[in-house]
């Protein structure tokens, strides 16, 4: 128990079959071995970690009641055993990667899908989404509002990245109201074009009557000094492969970010593609085009700007 309050292992193995053929010893042995599992999993820290309990045949039930990930009978086969070991464990990767209010894929995830773009060979781009004024809505509104917003553009970038792209498209939650989606390099304008107007349809409807009408509210800046606060709108900064050639995850994710302050230094909701080239970089013809289509696209989506 020492040990996994101070280092959080990767998994736990209780065996709480008796080494005695006595009740009595067995009973508690047992009952003490499903209480460890209770307190490890009761515990912020240790709960996390997945436990698997091997049971005699009459503790099975308890042993789950306490929390168990999985639970094995004494009996089990050695190869049922490794099978259900390492299914335990994939749940456990899953549901520890997946953002708890949104549900999406987290950071791990979204470095594997960046690595398997760029491994890939593939054409496309990486869309780094982030909401304006976020903070002074959740100042004024509070944080279950704040989360409920958080949620909405969850919905829209799943639904509009799936609606347009299908299997090929990928939305994951940085954390915040940070989000990053990767689709195919062709439908950037129309997935982005997609979200942005989406969302300002959407989001008048998270303020009150009133701030709604006028379009504002008077928030405080960290001096204490009143000012005007718009609606909330949203920055999406885009990078492709198209006129770069990324050799790393982290490349991809350092440049997105780029992208997305620029992009939040526009009026309004945008999005923004970057436009620079590598030296080097493999272009074709029709690739140009289609990154000028999509550069044109963005400048009209940030009313002119470049």
């Amino acid at each position: 128990m020492q040990t996994a309050l101070k280092e959080r292992p990767r998994f736990i193995v209780l065996d709480a079959r008796p080494a005695s053929k006595g009740p009595d010893v067995a009973d508690d042995w047992t009952a003490r071995a499903i209480a460890v599992c209770a307190r490890l999993k009761r515990d912020a820290y240790t709960g996390i970690v997945p436990v698997l309990l091997i049971v005699p045949a009459d503790a099975f039930a308890d042993a789950f009641k306490a929390g168990a990930d999985e639970v094995l009978r004494s009996d089990v086969p050695e190869v049922e055993a490794i099978a259900r070991l390492s299914a335990m464990l994939r749940r456990s990767d899953r549901d520890t990667d997946v953002h708890p209010s949104t549900r999406l894929p987290g950071a791990r995830e979204i470095s594997a899908e960046l690595t398997r773009r760029v491994e890939s060979g593939e054409k496309f781009a990486a869309c780094y989404a982030d909401l304006d004024h976020f903070k002074e809505f959740n100042d004024r509104y509070g944080y279950h509002h704040g989360d409920e917003v958080i949620r909405l553009l969850a919905r829209i970038l799943h639904d509009v990245v799936k609606g347009l792209c299908g299997g090929e498209g990928f939305v994951g939650h940085i954390g915040g109201d940070d989000f990053l989606c990767t689709i195919p390099l062709a439908a950037v304008p129309r997935v982005c074009d997609e979200i942005v107007h989406v969302f300002d349809e959407l989001i008048p409807w998270q303020y009150s009557e009133q701030d709604r009408r006028v379009g504002y509210f008077f928030g405080k800046d960290r001096r204490g000094q009143l000012h005007r606060v718009p609606l909330m709108t949203l920055s999406v900064g885009v990078v492709t492969n198209q006129r770069r050639h990324f050799t790393r995850a982290i490349e991809v994710s350092e440049l997105a970010t780029e992208m997305k302050s620029y992009a939040k230094t526009l009026p309004g909701s945008v999005w923004a593609v970057d436009r620079r080239r590598d030296e080097g970089a493999p272009t074709t013809v029709d690739g140009s085009a289609e990154h000028d289509r999509m550069v044109r696209e963005s400048a009209r989506s940030a009313g002119g700007a470049s």
